[in-house]
């Protein structure tokens, strides 16, 4: 299940959430969203430890909301507790 773009903003600013794209170096530089920090799929779980905060909200997404998905997962897995899935990069756009 997907957040909306609104729920995305007020994890941003309220809650100092960390915004995730995890597609390819390649297709974040061709379409960054603000604040966003590229941490791909294929090396979110070796990488997350080091790169983002357990304590904070983790809102992730990529291009379609697959990878979005599994990256979801697999910080789950590693423990971090509020983690949220965004979907597709262009949701952020509908608001």
């Amino acid at each position: 299940m997907f957040i909306s773009c609104e729920e995305t903003k007020k994890l941003l600013s309220e809650r100092n959430a960390q915004f995730v794209d995890v597609r390819t170096p390649e297709e974040f530089e061709s379409s960054k969203l603000p604040g966003a920090v590229n941490i791909p799929l294929h090396i979110i779980e070796a990488v997350c430890d080091q790169n983002l905060d357990k304590t904070r909200p983790v809102v992730v997404f990529c291009r379609s909301g697959q990878r979005s998905q599994m990256a979801l997962q697999i910080l789950k897995s590693k423990g971090f507790p509020e983690v949220y899935n965004m979907g597709s990069f262009m949701a952020w756009n509908q608001c």
